[in-house]
């Protein structure tokens, strides 16, 4: 694909008489081909498609291909061949090259997926342990059954009566495993014993030792609330990785250069907007423009959030938080103004650049309100696994303002639990995109 776009942009830039003349060309786009698969592999693209989100699989075919336009022309300017290519060649090659593997693998992806559905290229699975694990992977399996796996044997420790069989799957002890999986013609064997059965692990692997299949080990998590789970090898160690922020390694520094980058424009673009509004505050009531607020940051650190000021000046007591509620007595005329359109939140834009706060990411809340709810919600802490957003999944859809109740806080710590779990740069500009909407339409915030 990297090649053909090449000679397309040549064609397109130069015409059709000389194709990829003069030999340069030639280089540039087997070079180009040749460093896509290097950072291709290594940036997992390669992987199997019934793994994981595909977004990020999409997001990881951008990040790499921007990569390897990167390399090219840092190696055009350091090598001074720049001038010898043409400039519009490479923005057709870039241009066409994105779309291009992009377009081939959602139209193979689809192939596949069709495929897969019908009940075509499947791997057949083996499932070993006991049938209350076995189970809920079954079932799951079959709800995804574009993950190209189909679970054709149950092998478990006790008998299944016939009412809880599903269809297709064939049912045995574990007795004779070796001789069971070999009549099946499986694939793969997946072990379902929980972590406390270790001897029993040990049985079953003893008893496939002569089996030539792939032996997992798929312990069973359905029970916990789990972030980006998955896992890691450290020093050449297997570690199951239980609750891992998504936000980490490479994916920080993306986040980060995001954040950057849109709250720089962002506070270009509305510098005006900001100036007229800390006249208006200042107008509108005596106190200062800016309304400063000790929340919880990443990792549950305190961070100090600034908003304009939308109240009269006043003094609680020690430790309590007072939510807003419609018609609100301390709230001013021009401060309700604020509230109803988000604009109270602007300068949390500059807590962006000081990176205390991301654009998109769970609201942060009064300290008072997360220690009366993480008593009341469970996992109600996880939202600390990233950085406090200005807007958020939970914002987007309608969970803005007082949350009065404990069910309407926990719909609100799902929304924002789901964002942690299934983070990408294309969810965040989603979500940035919806929010103009709900501050335009939404009646909750007051």
């Amino acid at each position: 694909m990297v090649v053909a776009t090449g000679m397309v942009a040549h064609l397109l830039r130069f015409g059709g008489d000389a194709l990829l003349e003069p030999v340069r060309y030639v280089y540039a786009v087997f070079a180009g081909a040749l460093l896509t698969h290097v950072i291709f592999t290594q940036l997992g693209v390669y992987r199997s498609w019934g793994h994981g989100s595909r977004v990020i699989a999409y997001g990881r075919v951008l990040l790499g291909w921007s990569l390897v336009l990167a390399v090219l022309a840092s190696l055009s300017f350091l090598s001074k061949t720049g001038t010898d290519f043409s400039r519009l060649w490479f923005g057709y090659w870039g241009a066409l090259g994105l779309a291009g593997l992009l377009a081939s693998r959602l139209i193979l992806r689809r192939i596949v997926d069709f495929a897969h559905r019908r009940g075509y290229g499947l791997r057949n699975v083996a499932l070993v342990g006991p049938y209350d694990g076995v189970r809920e992977l079954t079932q799951h399996l079959a709800d995804f059954r574009w993950s190209g796996y189909r679970v054709t044997m149950v092998c478990t420790d006790r008998p299944v009566p016939e009412g809880d069989r599903p269809a297709g799957v064939a049912f045995n002890s574990t007795v004779a495993l070796g001789t069971s999986i070999r009549e099946v013609e499986a694939d793969e064997v997946w072990l379902t014993w929980p972590m406390r059965g270790e001897r029993r692990i040990r049985e079953s692997i003893d008893a496939l030792q002569d089996t030539p299949v792939n032996i997992r080990w798929a312990p069973d998590i359905f029970t916990f609330r789990l972030i980006n789970h998955g896992v890691t090898e450290i020093a050449g160690i297997p570690m199951l990785d239980l609750s891992i922020s998504p936000i980490s390694g490479a994916n920080k520094l993306v986040k980060a250069c995001e954040d950057y980058v849109l709250a720089s424009i962002f506070l270009t673009l509305l510098s005006p907007l900001l100036l007229a509004i800390a006249v208006g505050v200042k107008a509108s009531s005596p106190g200062p423009v800016l309304f400063r607020q000790i929340r919880h940051g990443w990792d549950g650190r305190e961070i100090e959030v600034w908003k304009f000021r939308s109240m009269h000046v006043h003094r609680e007591d020690d430790g309590r938080v007072t939510q807003a509620r419609r018609e609100d007595p301390r709230v001013t005329g021009f401060g309700a103004f604020l509230r109803r359109t988000s604009l109270d939140e602007l300068p949390q834009l500059i807590n962006v650049l000081q990176g205390r706060m991301s654009i998109v990411g769970p609201r942060p809340h009064a300290l008072a309100h997360n220690e009366h709810y993480k008593k009341l919600i469970p996992n109600y802490l996880l939202r600390h696994r990233v950085k406090p957003g200005i807007t958020g999944w939970a914002q987007v859809n309608g969970l803005r303002g007082e949350t009065e109740t404990v069910d309407k806080m926990q719909r609100r710590v799902e929304y924002d639990l789901y964002y942690i779990e299934h983070w990408s740069v294309w969810f965040d500009l989603r979500i940035i995109w919806r929010t103009a909407a709900a501050v335009l339409f939404d009646r909750n915030a007051y």
